[in-house]
């Protein structure tokens, strides 16, 4: 891709892996745009989109069904709610999602984060995630995790991940953004 002012990163600016994201979407001249609520202080400032509570409940789903389909439970229901409806818009704007954290055995990745990695397997959408234990990017290809070496193909993505970016993660991102960009 030649023209980087044509792609977009959709994320939600959190501390870790999604300021690290917006933070590498600025240096190399890529748009970006982190969905936010109100209540919600992001690390990143950067094209900062507030969604208002009608377009919050686009996202919204059970919690009963995130719950039965990540295989855990969330405390603090209301605030998580309106993250995994921010997620939704990170996802449903971005055709390539790539996420930073850890594949569970169930083959769910951990945390708030895994609801963004279902979304992408429901809606079809090319999903790569760094699993910073094994410090390898993985795809799901045929119903089940691949080790792959992915690059940023299409002009919109989004970025989510942990809170938690160990060193190795975050050279992972700049090697991915290097090797999509350069």
């Amino acid at each position: 891709m030649s023209d980087l002012s044509q792609i977009t990163l959709y994320s939600g600016g959190h501390r870790g892996a999604e300021a690290e994201f917006g933070k590498l979407a600025e240096r190399f001249g890529i748009n970006e745009v982190n969905f936010s609520f109100e209540g919600h202080i992001g690390e990143r400032t950067t094209g900062i989109t507030v969604l208002s509570d009608e377009e919050l409940k686009k996202g919204d789903v059970s919690m009963d069904i995130v719950s039965q389909r990540l295989g855990r439970n969330f405390s603090k229901i209301e605030k998580i709610r309106k993250v995994i409806q921010s997620i939704f818009h990170m996802v449903n704007k971005g055709y390539q999602v790539f996420v930073v954290g850890w594949i569970l055995p169930d083959n769910t990745v951990k945390g708030g984060t895994g609801w963004g990695v279902e979304l992408a397997r429901l809606f079809n959408r090319p999903v790569f995630v760094y699993e910073q234990d094994r410090k390898a990017w993985f795809s799901w290809i045929n119903n089940s995790w691949q080790e792959v070496v992915p690059t940023i193909s299409h002009k919109t993505f989004a970025g989510t991940g942990t809170r938690n970016l160990t060193e190795d993660a975050g050279k992972a991102l700049e090697e991915l953004f290097t090797r999509s960009f350069q």
